[in-house]
């Protein structure tokens, strides 16, 4: 049974909010949501809308944008596995209203959800967010490809009006997916463990490893000829993944008591897209058996617009990226592939004392399929 405490936090809120505006409390834009948790911290965020920037275009067109200042605290010595009540604006309405639960600090039964690609078609992200708060997970993670333009702020608008609901009370994790364009408004919204690029954290005995698998953006100078620009691009990055691949099996090592392994990155190591099959077998080339030899149970990715599961050396590959974004068909099968359907989804799982259960589910509620994976050893 959980305990239920109600936390005192308004005199510093009202404190900080109003160290920030002068006496006069600005009105909640985007939020309040629920960020970087563990069993004793977690960070509350929200933006407040501080403004316009307008742009106008040579034929007279005018652009309006709103300019958000974000907000967050940082809260410490909290009980493990225990939901508390928040209000950020303290003056007891609802609009700065929340609530969490710690993660446990001991070994017990959990769940969490997971999601991807959830970038357009705003009306299938929202009937599958709604799906997802009826599970009562204890996190979210996302694997990546939030929003169509990370440097456009209209998309994280639309992200977190769709998101409300869920992220007020339920700490939302984030992979580095393509579309997030390596933006600062990814890194000013979101408060991730480690850099924010690539991390991990743990709940339990699992660890939950996210993988930066896209690199620091840059842009291609344009005398780069056409010849060259695939060496330009598969180069570019060297350096980084590499020492993000020392981090990775550094990790590994450090946490290798761990009862369960699941690791996050954006691109799949197998693919049943025909043009994206040869980017595949370049990945898996580059990571090698690190996630087989180190007993991981499930890679989980995102990019491909489908549901996929294969199947490698002990260790499950499953890509969910039925979020929102236009369905991709499933058109080069391989050797690997167990269960693959074209269909928005998320997927739930459960991780207990003796195993893990994977449930795919499509967007009307149907179990597309199950994976059971055992405790490690």
């Amino acid at each position: 049974m959980k305990n239920m405490k109600i936390m005192k936090l308004i005199p510093l809120l009202l404190l900080f909010s109003a160290t920030l505006t002068l006496g006069q409390q600005k009105k909640i834009a985007i939020g309040p949501y629920v960020q970087n948790m563990s069993y004793g911290s977690v960070t509350l965020s929200w933006s407040t809308l501080e403004g316009s920037v307008k742009v106008v275009s040579p034929d007279g067109q005018t652009m309006s944008l709103p300019k958000y200042e974000q907000h967050e605290i940082r809260l410490t010595r909290l009980q493990p596995n225990t939901t508390y009540q928040y209000d950020v604006l303290g003056d007891g309405s609802d609009e700065g209203k929340g609530s969490f639960t710690t993660f446990p600090k001991g070994i017990e039964p959990f769940k969490f959800v997971v999601l991807g690609d959830t970038r357009s078609r705003h009306d299938v992200h929202q009937k599958i967010v709604n799906k997802i708060i009826d599970e009562k997970q204890l996190f979210v993670v996302n694997t990546g490809d939030l929003v169509g333009n990370g440097d456009d702020i209209l998309d994280w608008r639309h992200f977190f009006r769709i998101n409300h609901e869920l992220m007020k009370s339920t700490p939302y994790f984030s992979v580095l997916g393509n579309h997030e364009k390596d933006s600062k408004n990814y890194y000013n919204f979101f408060d991730l463990p480690g850099d924010e690029r690539y991390y991990s954290f743990t709940v339990g005995d699992a660890l939950f490893i996210v993988l930066d698998g896209e690199g620091r953006q840059y842009t291609t100078p344009p005398f780069i000829k056409k010849e060259n620009r695939d060496i330009f691009w598969n180069n570019q990055n060297v350096d980084y993944f590499i020492k993000e691949k020392e981090w990775l099996e550094n990790t590994l090592n450090l946490y290798n008591d761990a009862g369960y392994i699941f690791v996050f990155m954006h691109k799949p190591l197998f693919s049943i897209k025909k043009s994206r099959v040869e980017g595949a077998k370049m990945r898996r080339e580059f990571w090698g058996d690190i996630f087989e030899r180190h007993n991981v149970q499930f890679f989980i990715n995102g990019h491909d617009h489908h549901y996929h599961h294969a199947f490698n050396g002990g260790t499950h590959y499953v890509t969910t990226a039925g979020g929102g974004a236009p369905l991709y068909d499933t058109d080069a099968l391989q050797p690997e592939p167990v269960k693959f359907a074209k269909v928005e989804h998320y997927v739930a799982i459960k991780v207990g004392p003796e195993e893990a259960t994977l449930t795919a589910i499509d967007i009307d509620g149907n179990v597309i399929e199950k994976i059971k994976a055992p405790r490690r050893k």
